[in-house]
């Protein structure tokens, strides 16, 4: 559906990133702002699927070029 637009170390830390975030929200359960943890899933999401809209529309590519 979209192109890739992500390499491989920017996946990786969009996942480790939006993984702890979530983390976050189970492991503060009294946290006054604990829904906001649950932005984590962006990162998460997009670093799963390989392609960031935002990425999209800025014209940003972090994958390798292919080279013939």
């Amino acid at each position: 559906m979209f192109a890739r637009n992500e390499g491989g170390l920017d996946r990786a830390l969009r996942v480790i990133v939006g993984l702890a975030l979530i983390a976050g929200f189970f492991v503060f359960p009294e946290a006054p702002y604990r829904w906001a943890f649950l932005l984590g899933l962006v990162p998460l999401v997009t670093g799963l699927v390989g392609t960031c809209p935002l990425y999209s529309l800025l014209r940003i590519n972090t994958c390798p070029t292919k080279r013939p």
